[in-house]
């Protein structure tokens, strides 16, 4: 967890750190420095004051920086407070003079006017680039007609019927060969496992397995593998980099201290490791031309299409790679986790979803022994599906969205939007607003996403904003859900899986919503 003034800190140790002459040092970067230091002094006091409501002091110099600093540990729901006080809305100030200041909203009719009605008028941005540098110039850093150019591609890559093959073989084989076994083992020593750990390695090497064709094979109870714990180190920079002003975060760079050498340290891992595996694909692709029939059985992985097909070039290779890790990583595995807290405290929820899976059985079929599920068959089930969207409404993967204003606009909520206006969208507060879901948008209800026919209701994607909206819906929707709904169908079916309460789950710090302590869990057998 961050804890209050970590971020302070890391500024403040630029200085202490310097060995460079005066001569070279960056005196506005000293300037912003000392106001981080007025800052820490601020937040130092901040819980002395009695404050009336939920909106944040807009103190001068510093504006309402003290609030997230002091807020780190719970900014989730601190900023869903915020909202929920300011009408959906809400401005954020932050230190003077270093471009900080956001316009938050979760007013569908203003998600409906930037992600789709006005698209061309709010992209992503250069300064969302400058903070996702890591990613380079792959998809989710890339706008206009680059953009439009590499979603094509890569849309039809993911819903080709022979890449849907290799998804569904891949996943069951790693459910069969790499999931089944652990949990296993834990049901016969009886030992309490972290299931939000086991998730992050099972979709590490599944997404791995999909992007590269490669099982890295980080799915035990060992040490995680450096590739994995280096994407988690560059999320947590990268939500922090939302707050730093650049100036600072250049002085800290140049020095090479705090986040930015964090940062480099993770790049550095993450190169090396996609490096290597572009390196073996190309040479497998390579022996395999020497050898009859070339085609493989079932599908094959995206990065063998980029090459084998487009011919693409190592530096657009290393970008796709850790793009669709992140994306088919962090989704899989956030999904997974609250899914499994949501059903831990619904058990009534988790034995109508065992009823449903068994609809899909053969008639001769034993209803009482172990079994995994299909694509075909998790497809068809509704309150499966249901259950699965009500955890993505309250507990988004990507709980924040980034956009940039290139024109003056007027927002339906009367809002006016200048130029370079930034605009973050609250993914997880949207889902816990009464305004949209109800007085009852607290509560974990499968049912609100049934029709009264028996199949799943339409909401539009600028109320339910998890795979976003507009030309940028997520392409990967179709992939996420398969793989979830069959990890999710094998676990349910056979196991029973008891939480272990030695800690709250709560979001942790980060660009990705995982559990700051993990999910601690016993688990049982269904079946002898």
């Amino acid at each position: 967890m961050v804890e209050i003034g970590d971020v302070v800190f890391h500024y403040i140790s630029s200085l202490l750190s310097c060995r460079a002459p005066m001569a070279s040092t960056d005196f506005s970067a000293i300037i912003l420095t000392l106001i981080i230091l007025f800052l820490f002094i601020i937040v130092s006091h901040i819980r002395r004051l009695n404050f009336h409501g939920a909106i944040p002091w807009n103190w001068p110099i510093v504006g309402m920086m003290p609030t997230v600093v002091a807020n780190l540990h719970n900014a989730h729901d601190r900023i869903t407070e915020v909202l929920h006080e300011a009408g959906s809305t809400f401005l954020f100030k932050g230190i003077w003079f270093s471009g900080m200041d956001f316009l938050f909203t979760v007013d569908p009719s203003n998600i409906n006017h930037i992600l789709s009605v006005n698209f061309e008028r709010y992209p992503k941005g250069p300064d969302f680039k400058y903070i996702f540098d890591i990613l380079g110039d792959g998809i989710f850093n890339s706008d206009s007609d680059v953009w439009k150019k590499l979603r094509k591609t890569a849309y039809a890559l993911v819903h080709d019927e022979s890449f849907l093959q290799f998804l569904e073989k891949t996943t069951l084989k790693k459910v069969k060969e790499g999931l089944v076994p652990i949990l296993e083992s834990v049901c016969e020593n009886g030992l309490v496992l972290d299931l939000q750990d086991v998730f992050q390695r099972f979709s590490f090497d599944s997404t791995c397995m999909l992007v590269t064709g490669f099982d890295l094979k980080s799915l035990s109870l060992g040490v995680r593998h450096p590739f994995s714990k280096a994407i988690d180190d560059v999320e947590e920079v990268i939500l922090l980099r939302h707050f730093f002003p650049k100036k600072i975060w250049e002085f800290q760079k140049r020095l090479q201290i705090g986040q930015p050498m964090k940062m480099k340290q993770a790049w550095e891992i993450i190169d090396e490791t996609i490096v290597k595996l572009i390196a073996s694909k190309r040479e497998s692709l390579e022996n395999q031309l020497k050898e009859e029939g070339d085609e493989q059985e079932g599908g094959v992985d995206l990065i063998t299409s980029y090459i084998k097909d487009m011919n693409k070039d190592d530096k657009f290779l290393r970008d796709t790679v850790l793009n669709f890790m992140i994306a088919g990583r962090d989704g899989l595995s956030s999904t997974l986790s609250w899914f499994f807290f949501c059903l831990s405290n619904n058990p009534n929820i988790v034995a109508k979803i065992r009823e449903e899976l068994e609809t899909v059985f053969p008639p001769n079929e034993a209803r009482d022994q172990w079994r995994v599920f299909s694509m075909e068959e998790v497809d068809k089930l509704v309150y499966f599906h249901g259950t699965l969207f009500e955890t993505l409404r309250l507990y988004p993967p990507l709980p924040f969205q980034h956009k940039v204003a290139v024109q003056h606009d007027i927002l339906p909520s009367g809002h006016h939007i200048n130029p370079k206006t930034k605009i973050l969208f609250s993914l997880y507060a949207l889902g816990r607003m009464s305004d949209v879901w109800g007085k009852d948008c607290m509560e974990f209800k499968p049912e609100r996403w049934i029709s009264e026919n028996g199949r799943i209701k339409h909401v539009p994607s600028y109320k339910f904003l998890a795979f976003n909206a507009g030309p940028r819906t997520c392409l990967g929707k179709q992939v996420a859900l398969i793989a979830v709904k069959i990890v999710a169908a094998a676990i349910i079916y056979n196991y029973n899986i008891i939480l272990q309460s030695s800690n709250e789950v709560v979001p942790n710090t980060s660009i990705i919503l995982h559990m700051e302590h993990g999910l601690k869990a016993r688990v049982t057998k269904r079946w002898a």
